[in-house]
């Protein structure tokens, strides 16, 4: 059966149906304790509208694209149904990295992040040093957030490329910068891959990088891109392979990332949807969580008494709702909203 035409829900339709929570994390991630979310229940099921505070309404638009999708268009269907996922590592110390890994039950990946303001390349060192010690076997990738620059990238990259790095995802901010980072590590023999993630969902144009020659796979996040079909369209027009990772979203948005991963024709990598992991409660009794280093492909509903709990102040609650409503008169005054795919 073919899936509904996209519409662009009323704002009153959405605001009948939204709630915003607070979660709190079990680790400081992005630099947060507590990650708000705004969840939207339409028709097709629940979908969530977490883009970063700091996000402009521009860059939240194509959020808020891709919570329409998943509410009130619904998924294309998948051809798989069970997801490979790894574990993720904050830029916690080493000693922290063996509590961080139980959390995640057993993995074959693991992401670490890398390159934290205020930290060293020693702190990276034996951070990811600690997840090889940990994991003897396990692939890991490092993920530094546009942390360095050209220089650095190949230095850092250098010394870390021992533990057996599978990739390094966004060494560097521009695209490039990482066609330089690349080619440096290629002329000196480092066998580190180059991910990109920020030069995909940041750019107004996703597919420079692919051109560019800048990246060998894509790091593909629902989200940031404007849905699951949209983000499709960009990995298949990349010709890349593509790894589908969360933006730290409840259950709600990792069903949309799922969703992504188990229609995507190849899976060549584990997928950075184990995130649900490193909150201390989430907004449904049954949340979606790695089991034996996979996630098996299901729906999700919120639970009225976790949306009651962790429901955000009457002030959050506003702004969010305020965000909301700007976010939408923009998406709605798009000609043709370039973030929805037919």
């Amino acid at each position: 059966m073919p899936a509904p035409e996209f519409r662009i829900p009323p704002l009153e339709e959405l605001l009948s149906g939204a709630r915003v929570v607070s979660l709190p994390m079990r680790v400081k991630f992005r630099g947060i304790m507590e990650r708000e979310t705004l969840l939207l229940r339409g028709p097709a099921g629940w979908g969530e509208f977490c883009p970063f505070p700091e996000y402009g309404d521009a860059e939240a638009s194509r959020w808020l694209a891709a919570a329409i999708e998943a509410g009130w268009q619904g998924f294309p269907p998948p051809v798989r149904q069970s997801v490979p996922v790894n574990a993720t590592v904050p830029a916690v110390s080493a000693d922290r990295v063996p509590e961080v890994l139980a959390r995640f039950g057993r993995v074959d990946a693991v992401k670490v992040k890398v390159a934290e303001h205020g930290q060293s390349l020693d702190d990276d060192e034996a951070r990811v040093g600690a997840v090889r010690n940990a994991l003897p076997d396990a692939a890991i990738r490092v993920d530094a957030n546009c942390g360095w620059d050209v220089p650095g990238a190949v230095a850092a990259l250098s010394r870390l490329a021992p533990f057996g790095l599978e990739y390094a995802e966004q060494p560097v901010p521009t695209v490039e910068g990482l066609a330089e980072v690349r080619s440096r590590l290629r002329e000196a023999g480092t066998p580190v891959l180059i991910a990109a993630d920020e030069s995909v969902r940041k750019e107004t144009d996703p597919l420079r990088v692919a051109r560019a020659g800048a990246a060998d796979l894509l790091v593909v996040k629902v989200a940031p891109l404007g849905g699951v079909r949209r983000a499709l369209d960009i990995v298949a027009q990349a010709g890349l392979p593509a790894v589908v990772s969360s933006a730290l979203d409840t259950s709600v948005g990792i069903r949309a990332g799922l969703a992504l991963a188990a229609a995507l024709p190849q899976l060549p990598y584990a997928c950075g949807l184990g995130t649900v992991s490193l909150f201390e409660s989430d907004i449904t009794l049954d949340p979606l969580v790695a089991n034996d280093g996979a996630i098996r492909l299901r729906d999700v509903s919120a639970d009225a008494g976790l949306l009651e709990r962790f429901a955000a102040s009457a002030e959050r609650r506003d702004w969010w709702l305020a965000r909301l409503r700007r976010v939408h008169a923009l998406l709605s005054s798009a000609p043709t909203p370039p973030s929805i795919a037919p």
